[in-house]
């Protein structure tokens, strides 16, 4: 299952819906009794400029005050959270409330997604290497391999957002059975070709393409499904088993295709990837309807997608963490560009160290995953405070005198970047109105995905011009700085100010409420 930048859950670097529907507009952010409550929250709002955030008005959607990500101790999470209104189904008696690590594998819709995305995960990531293998060995271009990963993910830049209007429209079960069945008969066609000794570069482009299209609707889909079969209260430790899949994919796919293509040929790896659908495919079919936390689709009209837009802008608490991850995935994840420098021409090692660095990253990752799913909520302040770890280590890393330790500064930059985009993923779906959640997480996905494509040439262009220690340290820096400032914006809006102090002889660092006084002179 192609997977987004977290997917980075999409694609992940990463980053990642059924015949249920959606809570009409209307009744979203109504809590009636026998409504599922909300997940537990830190009883100590006051450090999270998150959980201050002020109510957002009734949008053009029909939400009304109470809506999810409006309570002034929550992350997104009252009572009344996206999903809970009337009309919805209520959750299953057999969905867990626990927080243990794998809790919202006890749901059996969502274990058959899981696993049904451990195989196809695999399967992706050996086509992207023999995808890419292949045009190498047909153009002997560099260039061209760089023209097939455009043509992957011009599709989610061109039509992401509407991808997230008809999501919204469609049963997110069904439309998950068209995309990947589609995904796997490109896969299947690829493999023909290859095998049969016809396959020309077009092919490969219009394939890439065709993923590529197939993804504007399946990422946002499979983002909204989440929610659907786990319900509210076991939503951020299923995002969080999503990304550590798609990280354990990234671990043993390209091991797999690299052994594939040097015993038996690409074709082969793109045979298995498209028959790797089938997991995905029969995991749909065989889900249980009846346990899935049903919400109305959104009625078909005009402007939606503005309304959509109208909705995220009005919403401190969804723009603010979009933003971020705009700005991290644009210039904080720029990866192949820096760590191909650093293999080559840093520490002249070869194409042994830039996989060794991958694969610390590609551990890391899995870490973070896995702490995330711990967790069991996602908080605001979470995702300031790993952004700018995140930027931090960057920064000390592009420093590392040696290929050792720069090669260790990768665990805890994959453990970063991971709980960056879990718990922004998490925030933003929790806080959004089922009605509007297939446009707001295509818009996070597109944000997110589109990013990389951007601004690796200027990153590129930088680590040519200055080296790539300069390169790697401004990515770092420019990751801080946009987390700090959107910290600093959130607790503005929060009527919260950062308090400096001493904690058991340690530095402290909190947001606390603004004096009456204080909140006086910030408006004169």
């Amino acid at each position: 299952m192609s997977t987004g930048p977290g997917a980075h859950s999409a694609p992940a670097p990463a980053t990642h819906d059924s015949s249920a529907a959606h809570d009409s507009p209307a009744t979203a952010g109504t809590s009636p009794a026998g409504a599922e409550p909300a997940p537990a929250v830190d009883p100590a709002p006051v450090e999270d400029p998150a959980q201050a955030t002020p109510a957002a008005p009734s949008s053009a959607a029909g939400t009304a005050p109470g809506t999810a990500g409006t309570a002034p101790d929550t992350a997104g999470t009252a009572p009344g959270t996206a999903g809970t209104g009337p009309g919805t189904a209520g959750p299953s008696p057999r969905t867990p409330r626990s927080s243990s690590m794998f809790s919202s594998l006890k749901v059996r819709n969502y274990r058959l997604f899981f696993m049904g995305q451990v195989v196809s995960n695999t399967g992706t990531w050996m086509q992207r290497i023999a995808q890419d293998w292949l045009v190498l060995s047909l153009t002997g271009s560099s260039a061209a391999v760089g023209i097939t990963t455009a043509l992957q993910f011009l599709p989610m830049l061109l039509f992401g957002l509407y991808g997230g209007v008809l999501v919204d429209r469609l049963p997110k079960r069904p439309t998950l059975l068209v995309t990947q069945t589609a995904m796997a008969l490109t896969g299947l066609a690829l493999a023909f070709l290859t095998l049969s000794g016809h396959v020309q570069v077009w092919h490969v482009y219009l394939a890439a393409f065709a993923v590529g299209l197939a993804t504007v609707v399946d990422n946002p889909a499979r983002q909204s499904f989440v929610s659907e079969m786990v319900g509210p209260g076991q939503l951020q430790n299923a995002v969080s088993l999503n990304s550590a899949n798609f990280q354990s994919a990234r671990l043993v796919g390209p091991a797999v295709a690299g052994l594939l293509i040097t015993g038996v040929g690409t074709g082969w790896a793109f045979l298995l990837n498209g028959l790797s659908f089938v997991a995905p495919i029969a995991g749909l079919l065989l889900m249980r309807a009846r346990e899935l936390h049903v919400v109305q689709r959104t009625p078909r009209g005009k402007g939606q997608l503005r309304e959509g837009l109208r909705y995220v802008a009005g919403r401190p608490d969804l723009i603010w963490p979009i933003v971020l991850v705009g700005f991290i995935g644009t210039f904080g994840f720029n990866f192949p560009v820096w760590l191909s420098a650093y293999a080559d021409d840093t520490f002249h090692a070869g194409a042994g160290a830039y996989s060794l660095f991958n694969t610390l990253m590609a551990l890391g990752s899995l870490a973070g995953a896995l702490l995330a799913a711990r967790r069991g909520t996602a908080r605001l302040r979470v995702l300031i405070a790993a952004a700018i770890a995140f930027g931090a280590l960057e920064v000390v890393a592009a420093t590392a005198p040696s290929l050792w330790l720069f090669a260790l500064l990768m665990v805890p930059i994959g453990i970063a970047g991971l709980t960056v985009n879990v718990t922004a993923n998490t925030s933003v779906q929790m806080a959004t109105d089922p009605a509007m959640r297939g446009r707001v997480m295509a818009l996070f996905m597109m944000v997110f995905m589109g990013g990389s494509p951007l601004g690796a040439p200027l990153v590129g262009w930088v680590t040519d011009a200055y080296g790539p220690r300069i390169g790697f340290a401004l990515g770092g820096l420019v990751s801080m700085a946009a987390a700090t400032t959107i910290g600093l914006v959130l607790a503005r809006l929060g009527g919260l100010r950062v308090s400096l102090g001493w904690h058991r002889g340690a530095p402290r660092v909190r947001f606390v409420p603004r004096t009456r006084t204080e909140e006086h002179l910030a408006t004169v």
